[in-house]
């Protein structure tokens, strides 16, 4: 999608979500370490020379992780060596006895967690770039997409965690909640939509807005490479997780 702006370099985002850190079903995977699928993001991210990285919700499976946990995943936040972009989820919802509560995530200086650092929307005027969302603030339905902000600078990101309902099957009375729809995408007017909530990769909407999910990255072994180019095009690949 081209952008009428110019600017002198490409601005690299890694787009990642439901990581799922846990102290069960992540973690057994990792021998014991819920926090080794954050590690590989963020040292793709590197390897890719990534300027931001958003995860798109369920970054935590859930609030009851350990202690322990918590704690290891602060730390991987803090060292991932560029600013990090966290959309609560359906299962990390911002509450008051949320995982990033009890962290004190909000002080780690290159974290921002929408709905909890950032109402909506955070700016990194140095990239003329806006990414916003909203966040999940309890486990009851929502719209993930609802009330689109105006456009305040060149580069427009929305964020999103919940489920794509294509036109075909919207009136169907036993789908999911928290749903995103073709007019929802497009009404964001974005540059690029980071959705999360499912498992597996996909290119979702009527194609009026570039409109990803990245897919989980214990499922997929991947995450969305997104490059805003100087010449305002929006160019989506994936890359294969690096080893961390």
């Amino acid at each position: 999608m081209p952008n009428s702006h110019s600017s002198a370099s490409d601005i690299i985002l890694v787009h990642s979500s439901d990581l799922h850190v846990d102290d069960g079903r992540i973690a057994a995977r990792h021998g014991g370490d819920g926090t080794a699928g954050l590690r590989s993001v963020f040292a793709t991210a590197r390897q890719l020379g990534a300027d931001i990285v958003v995860l798109a919700g369920d970054t935590f499976d859930n609030h009851m992780v350990t202690a322990a946990t918590i704690e290891r995943a602060g730390e991987v936040l803090a060292e991932a060596g560029r600013p990090v972009v966290i959309l609560p989820g359906n299962h990390d919802p911002v509450t008051p006895d949320s995982v990033y509560v009890r962290g004190r995530f909000a002080a780690i200086p290159n974290l921002r967690i929408i709905g909890m650092t950032h109402d909506r929307a955070v700016l990194f005027p140095d990239h003329e770039l806006e990414i916003w969302g909203n966040a999940h603030r309890d486990y009851h339905d929502m719209a993930p997409l609802r009330d689109p902000p105006a456009r305040a600078m060149r580069w427009h990101v929305a964020l999103g965690h919940g489920h794509y309902e294509p036109p075909e099957t919207w009136h169907n009375p036993l789908r999911p909640s928290w749903l995103i729809s073709d007019a929802m995408i497009a009404a964001t007017a974005a540059d690029y939509v980071a959705l999360g909530h499912w498992d597996r990769a996909a290119k979702v909407g009527g194609g009026a807005v570039p409109a990803y999910y990245s897919g989980s990255p214990e499922h997929v072994n991947t995450v969305n490479h997104v490059r805003l180019t100087a010449a305002g095009e929006v160019v989506v690949t994936r890359e294969v997780l690096a080893e961390n």
